[in-house]
């Protein structure tokens, strides 16, 4: 496995691939890797011939208040795990490398849909996301990238950035990896407490009962939605938001088909994020 710092670097074995004719997926993480980082790289396996990972702790997608500072910096585990995984790549770059000037003078915005969920209590923050995945997609090049699907919106809101923006590459969604209780797995899920992990399961519950009672169609989605925040409140999350939207983050009608429910939850200091999709 190849450790790469620079861009220039970068750039140098981007061009060695293309070169030998192979196709290269990539995989932008920000380090503190677990088995759902490496479900990614698994499925970027399966896409392409080489296999080139990111691991950089972006600050322009963290709010005032937020962890950037504290965000848990594993690198020599994380390079170990990929070198185990038989990653091809591995870009770790300094601030500098990505951001020449920082501030920088120029930012992508995200789209309409970046408002919603996550961005009603992250102003910014998806501004920060386009803007570091687009900088990272022009240093490598891939041919494919890999994004999980717990993270939704960010999925939603990176497809509409690369259809708009003219990016030549296929994103690729990846199933969310799950711990043997359900929960999704995430860095964050490491500063639970021992009671706060056995609580945990119970927004995987949530998840699937909406879904059901969405199915049974015996009460409206906001009476569904409301009476499983509250049940949840009850219990000791603190609901954010519980919603149930179209496929493409657009409100439910009468015609949609395919449907998302989405959460986001407090559980002691921990911010927990989660999704099921479902047809009806």
């Amino acid at each position: 496995m190849k450790q790469i710092l620079t861009a220039q670097d970068l750039r140098d074995w981007r061009s060695e691939q293309r070169d030998h004719g192979l196709k290269v997926a990539f995989v932008p993480t920000m380090g503190n890797l677990h088995e759902g980082h490496l479900s990614l790289v698994k499925a970027a396996q399966q896409q392409a011939d080489r296999v080139i990972v990111s691991l950089f702790v972006n600050p322009t997608q963290f709010g005032v208040g937020e962890d950037f500072d504290t965000y848990p910096r594993t690198l020599d585990e994380d390079l170990d795990k990929l070198q185990e995984a038989k990653v091809d790549a591995v870009f770790t770059p300094a601030v500098g490398e990505v951001y020449p000037v920082y501030p920088p003078r120029v930012t992508v915005t995200a789209g309409a849909i970046s408002g919603i969920l996550c961005g009603r209590a992250r102003p910014g923050h998806f501004d920060g996301v386009v803007t570091v995945v687009s900088k990272l997609f022009n240093l490598v090049e891939p041919d494919v990238a890999c994004f999980g699907e717990k993270d939704y919106q960010q999925l939603s809101v990176i497809r509409e950035m690369v259809a708009d923006l003219n990016f030549n590459l296929k994103i690729h969604g990846v199933p969310t990896e799950r711990a043997a209780y359900k929960l999704a797995l995430s860095s964050r899920n490491s500063r639970l407490t021992p009671k706060e992990r056995e609580l945990a399961p119970e927004l995987y519950k949530a998840l699937t009962s909406v879904r059901e009672q969405c199915l049974q169609g015996r009460m409206t989605i906001d009476q569904i939605t409301r009476r499983a925040s509250e049940n949840l409140n009850q219990l000791g999350f603190t609901v954010d938001y519980l919603e149930v939207l179209s496929h493409d983050l657009t409100p439910v009608t009468p015609s949609s088909r395919k449907l998302i429910v989405l959460i986001a939850a407090k559980l002691g200091s921990v911010r927990l994020i989660d999704n099921l999709q479902f047809d009806r």
